[in-house]
C-alpha cells in the first residue's frame, strides 16, 4: 500500500494480510435485543421511567453492557486495521481509541475526534474523497450521545450505521492502495 504523509508503511500489503474489519451485523443484533429488553423492562417495571436512579433488571443490564463492550471492540478493530496498514504509524493506538470512550464527558469529544481523524485518513489516502470528516464526526458524536444518555439499543444501531459507512470507505481505500489478491491457485 502506498500512503501519503507520515503514515507510509514500509511494505506493500495484500488484502488477505490485512486484519478483518468489525462484523457490524453483531452490533445490529445486539441493538435490536437491547431495544426489546428496554421495551420489556418498561412494560413490566414502569417505575423505571419515573425514578432517577434505578438498578435495571438483569435482562436489561446485560444487553446494555454487552452493547457498550461490543462498540469498544469495533472501535479497537478499526484502529488495529489502521495501525497495521500504516506500519504502526497511525497516531491513535487501538487500545487508546477504545478506552477513551470510558472517560466521563471526554468520551463525547473523543467520539467526534477519532471518527473525524479516521475520515480524514480515508480521504487523504483515497483517489477521491469518500467521506466528509466533520459530518462523520458529528454523526458518530450524535449517535454516541444517544447511546450513552438516552437509548442503548437505538444508539448502538446508529453507531453501527456509522461503522458501516467507515467500513465501506476503508475497504474501498484499502482495495485502491493494495496489491491485487492472489486468487488463482497456481499463480
Amino acid at each position: 500500500m502506498q500512503f501519503s504523509g507520515e503514515e507510509k508503511p514500509t511494505r506493500r500489503l495484500k488484502l488477505d494480510e490485512i486484519p478483518r474489519l468489525p462484523r457490524l451485523w453483531i452490533g445490529y443484533v445486539l441493538g435490536v435485543i437491547t431495544v426489546i429488553a428496554e421495551i420489556t423492562a418498561i412494560s413490566q417495571h414502569p417505575e423505571i421511567t419515573k425514578l432517577p436512579l434505578v438498578v435495571p433488571p438483569l435482562y436489561l443490564f446485560l444487553p446494555s453492557f454487552i452493547s457498550l463492550a461490543y462498540w469498544l471492540v469495533c472501535v479497537y478493530e478499526y484502529h488495529v486495521v489502521l495501525a497495521y496498514v500504516t506500519g504502526g504509524e497511525y497516531p491513535v493506538r487501538p487500545i487508546r481509541a477504545a478506552w477513551f470512550h470510558l472517560i466521563p464527558l471526554y468520551q463525547f469529544y473523543w467520539s467526534f475526534k477519532w471518527s473525524r481523524k479516521l475520515a480524514l485518513f480515508i480521504n487523504k489516502n483515497s483517489r477521491s474523497p469518500a467521506m466528509r470528516p466533520e459530518r462523520a464526526g458529528v454523526y458518530v458524536f450524535a449517535a454516541f450521545v444517544i447511546f450513552v444518555l438516552f437509548d442503548r439499543g437505538f444508539g448502538l444501531i446508529l453507531l453501527c450505521l456509522a461503522g458501516a459507512k467507515f467500513s465501506a470507505a476503508l475497504q474501498r481505500m484499502l482495495e485502491e492502495n493494495s496489491t491485487p489478491r492472489n486468487d488463482l491457485p497456481f499463480s
